[in-house]
């Protein structure tokens, strides 16, 4: 037996490995991992996933400094640190007259993903439907089936990828527990307004459908709109949770920090998940955004100019290339319109940008459940200018 290592055995053991079934069979590696490594091979500029290239605030990051030393490294409280929540709904009363109680209507969540994850199971039981409208996150669909739910898809309408208030009047039934609502949408760019939130409420008048409000890109809402939120909308609040990101705002994706805002029966029922969840969300962390919201309140409200002019930019060094563009009117992502360049499909096209050309974008296709041919790829411009510069330069030799 020497320099062999030997599996104890035990009576009735099989020879056979045991069978696992695969709680999501069609889920497999995301487009944004794919695209990102991809690029990292090939040395391409990555336009794809949503990060920034460029770092947190110097202040922020001084705070999580100051508080890792003084000793703050235990666990937070479940719903989040104190100071952070109530900082939180000083927020809300100033952008949308939001009165919030800190304590019973905001949950501190690990990233924006799991306050959706923990929110649609919670709120969605086996046989509900649950109306996404596509282009969808991708997160949205596995989370619905793990909750036993039907994700029900109604398609946007490009090229402003509006809603199609008929298809959406079409698809709710008796069946229909939950709308998700992403605005400013990712992939797209588009925003619903007061007025689509007016006849969302009037399609939901008279039935037990709630509404998850996916608004992580609050703040970068371009040309003169302002965000339209489901918690300043009186008849949306008490049938939605909303959920936000710090990792947007504060250029810190890595961070994962985000937060869900709820009336307390809602709430309530998203804590009974996200305690077994994540329980809490790293303490120095909070404390450090406690302080620098208290600090820099125009942080927040800067970040539709910042962003404004980067897309300005982009848009403005990509005028010469063949391709057509839609001004975005939120979030920092810009569809770009290639059908003049090639009648490829989209995921096509991305990896020929990807291998031919040495820019990496995000295909529409992976967003649809049955996805129709759509000419746009989607690219990151929260960038440095002298990124976006570089990338534009490939994009306009095509």
């Amino acid at each position: 037996m020497s320099g062999t290592f030997q599996t104890a055995r035990y009576v009735g053991m099989s020879d056979s490995m045991p069978t696992i079934k695969s709680k999501l069979p069609s889920v497999g590696t995301t487009i944004f991992t794919v695209m990102t490594q991809r690029a990292q091979e090939l040395g391409a500029i990555n336009l794809a996933q949503g990060f920034p290239d460029y770092d947190t605030p110097s202040r922020l990051k001084e705070l999580l400094a100051l508080h890792v030393a003084a000793g703050r490294n235990q666990y937070a409280p479940m719903i989040g640190v104190p100071e952070l929540c109530e900082q939180i709904a000083s927020k809300f009363m100033k952008l949308y007259g939001k009165s919030l109680h800190p304590a019973d209507e905001i949950t501190v969540t690990l990233g924006a993903t799991e306050g959706i994850f923990s929110a649609v199971l919670a709120l969605v039981h086996p046989g509900d439907e649950v109306i996404v409208f596509e282009p969808c996150y991708d997160s949205y669909r596995p989370a619905i089936e793990l909750a036993g739910g039907k994700a029900v898809g109604v398609p946007l309408v490009a090229p402003e990828f509006s809603i199609d208030w008929d298809r959406l009047g079409e698809a709710i039934n008796a069946r229909t527990r939950l709308v998700i609502v992403n605005s400013p949408n990712n992939p797209t760019g588009a925003v619903v307004t007061h007025d689509d939130l007016d006849r969302l409420a009037a399609r939901l008048r008279n039935t037990d459908a709630l509404v998850l409000a996916d608004e992580v890109y609050e703040h970068m809402v371009f040309d003169g709109r302002r965000h339209a939120s489901v918690c300043a909308h009186a008849q949306l609040w008490e049938r939605s949770v909303a959920v936000y990101s710090f990792g947007k705002t504060m250029h810190a994706t890595g961070w994962r920090v985000g937060y869900t805002v709820a009336p307390p029966d809602i709430t309530r029922e998203i804590r009974r998940v996200h305690q077994f969840n994540t329980f809490s969300i790293t303490a120095p962390l909070q404390y450090a955004l406690a302080d620098f919201l208290k600090e820099e309140p125009a942080h927040s409200v800067e970040l539709a100019a910042f962003y404004q002019r980067k897309r300005d930019l982009f848009l403005e060094l990509t005028r010469s290339s063949r391709f057509k563009a839609v001004p975005s009117a939120g979030t920092y992502f810009q569809l770009l319109d290639f059908s003049a360049i090639s009648k490829q499909s989209d995921m096509q096209f991305a990896d020929h940008l990807l291998r031919e050309v040495g820019v990496a974008s995000i295909p529409l296709t992976p967003f649809y459940e049955s996805a129709p041919p759509l000419p746009y790829l989607r690219f990151c411009f929260a960038k440095q200018d002298s990124t976006l510069a570089a990338a534009a330069e490939r994009l306009c030799k095509i």
